[in-house]
């Protein structure tokens, strides 16, 4: 195993992200945050983001990690790819991921490492709209994301504002167990990350280990990657994911 000085681990997930790769804020938070790596994950771009990635590991050889993925797997099998990869081969104490884009900034996912403490070994961005911060979305994707958010609350039992937010972060010990069975849904997957966690402790002690914490800025980027013909496979995998969390709840 590689032994590095960091003690915090990104995994980015990437497809066809030249334009965010160019820009220089992930120079620029690099340089400053010494305790932290990041694992860029390539998921079949076509539009040279390895290469790019791949320069940008040569500028930083102890700071960034590109990986590959052999094709496209979607979202879902990227992140856990490379959350495997980078706890089989490197040191860390915490490990997170987080959308190409930056929606949620580098560095306010590093300011929510500090949470990961004591008995806390998830913690979770929400977007919560509240006084002082700034959560800037399309209306359209506001309504469909609270109505998909309430479904999935019922679905797992438990009251939680914001399961798809792209920002979360776990102890390694625990990634190490949530990430090692692929996920049902390649977009829909954090709910699958909840559940494991509430098969794994338990519900009633799951719900000392989990906290959500509110964002001070997530702004939207514009262009999804996800195609609009995953709508219709969209309730597919929330039928799929239901039947899983129930036998789960069976077995608890």
């Amino acid at each position: 195993m590689t032994k590095l000085s960091n003690k915090i681990c990104i995994v980015i997930p990437c497809y066809n992200e030249v334009k965010e790769l160019k820009n220089k804020v992930y120079d620029n938070f690099i340089v400053k945050k010494t305790d932290t790596f990041i694992c860029f994950v390539d998921d079949g771009s076509s539009d040279g983001t390895y290469e790019e990635l791949q320069m940008l590991e040569k500028r930083y050889p102890t700071k960034v990690i590109a990986y590959k993925n052999s094709k496209n797997l979607g979202k879902a099998e990227t992140v856990r790819n490379g959350i495997n990869y980078v706890c089989k081969n490197y040191n860390f104490e915490q490990v997170g991921y987080l959308d190409a884009d930056l929606a949620t900034s580098l560095e306010e996912f590093y300011t929510l490492t500090d949470f990961v403490k004591g008995e806390i070994t998830f913690v979770f961005g929400s977007r919560i709209m509240k006084i002082g911060s700034t959560i800037e979305r399309k209306l359209s994707r506001f309504f469909i994301g609270r109505f998909i958010a309430t479904l999935i609350s019922k679905i797992l039992g438990l009251k939680v504002y914001d399961t798809q937010c792209g920002c979360k972060i776990f102890t390694k010990e625990l990634a190490e167990q949530i990430f090692i069975k692929p996920f049902v849904s390649r977009w829909l997957f954090d709910v699958e990350i909840f559940n494991r966690i509430l098969v794994l402790y338990g519900k009633e002690k799951a719900l000392t280990k989990m906290l959500e914490i509110p964002l001070i800025r997530w702004v939207d980027q514009g262009d999804s990657k996800v195609k609009t013909s995953y709508f219709f496979q969209l309730w597919l995998d929330l039928y799929k994911i239901n039947k899983i969390c129930k036998l789960s709840a069976k077995t608890q």
